[in-house]
């Protein structure tokens, strides 16, 4: 299943509390729940002012509907082409 990179700016995000972040993961898990199991959350990166989320999901358009439904911004969703890490030197 393809994989997406998703970019959500949320000044200040860096900041936001444990229990801010539970109240959002789970508004997210609950809207991926009601959009059924081909589109998956697999984490995210909290930095000072954006999120950078990893979802499994078929299409693009599926990643955007998402964020839609939970009221989150997807400032950019791009598609990974391949995955590489220190074992691509070997």
């Amino acid at each position: 299943m393809p994989k997406y990179v998703i970019e959500r700016e949320i000044p200040g995000a860096g900041n936001l509390t444990a229990e801010q972040l539970k109240g959002i993961s789970q508004v997210s898990c609950g809207v991926l729940s009601n959009m059924g199991p081909q589109i998956q959350w697999v984490h995210s990166y909290v930095t000072t002012d954006k999120i950078y989320c990893i979802y499994n999901a078929p299409n693009e358009e599926m990643v955007r509907e998402h964020a839609k439904q939970g009221g989150f911004p997807a400032n950019s969703v791009a598609k990974v082409s391949t995955i590489i890490d220190p074992t691509t030197a070997e």
